[in-house]
């Protein structure tokens, strides 16, 4: 009768964490769908208007290398919050589901996943923002005229930080704020799954 009771209540909290899995891959996937398309509406939007989706400004190539590294994060941490939601029903289903460790590795993937994307961008914003401050300091302290000519620019060629850089920047927001959303959901998912598989009776005989 007492294992019984074990084993109905057991089955209740692997009922609520599939639920967990399906109801968190869900708002992840779609939240970081949204978040991260924004990046591509704006650009297109500066494009419309500007004619270009590239400042003036000389930018490091490493920047370009983290920015694509960036993306391709987050489109992978998209792809693996889905794949949570094919996952709660193979943890809802008692023939099929996944041990602890199964799990957890799972987890732990899109959370380093989704980290590498809050680092690459947390990299790009300082690079990008350092620019920035670089080309402020070196022009007249006068204001904040609409276009700012920097003297003494490499070649002789006349830069200014324009409508793409700051487009560039909320980008750059966007894509953090999805991969901060993604590492939050994460952690919660970690913290359920331990709890979970942690007081069966097969995590204790292990």
């Amino acid at each position: 009768m007492l294992n019984q009771m074990v084993d109905s209540l057991q089955s209740a909290k692997i009922e609520r964490l599939a639920n967990t899995f399906r109801r968190l891959g869900r708002t992840g996937f779609w939240l970081q769908l949204v978040l991260g398309s924004f990046p591509l509406i704006l650009m297109l939007y500066v494009f419309a208007f500007t004619g270009s989706v590239s400042g003036t400004r000389a930018g490091l190539p490493i920047v370009e290398y983290l920015a694509v590294l960036n993306l391709l994060v987050l489109l992978f941490t998209i792809i693996w919050f889905y794949r949570y939601i094919a996952l709660s029903k193979t943890i809802a289903d008692p023939l099929s589901r996944p041990s602890e460790s199964a799990v957890l590795r799972r987890v732990w993937t899109g959370l380093v996943a989704s980290s590498l994307g809050v680092l690459f961008s947390m990299l790009v914003m300082l690079i990008e923002v350092g620019q920035l401050l670089f080309y402020f300091l070196a022009a007249p302290q006068g204001g904040i005229p609409a276009i700012q000519m920097t003297p003494g620019s490499i070649g002789g060629a006349a830069t200014w930080v324009s409508t793409v850089d700051m487009a560039s920047l909320m980008a750059l927001l966007f894509t953090l704020a999805a991969e901060m959303i993604a590492m939050v959901l994460g952690l919660w998912l970690l913290f359920r799954t331990t709890r979970a598989y942690g007081e069966s009776p097969e995590s204790a005989e292990e």
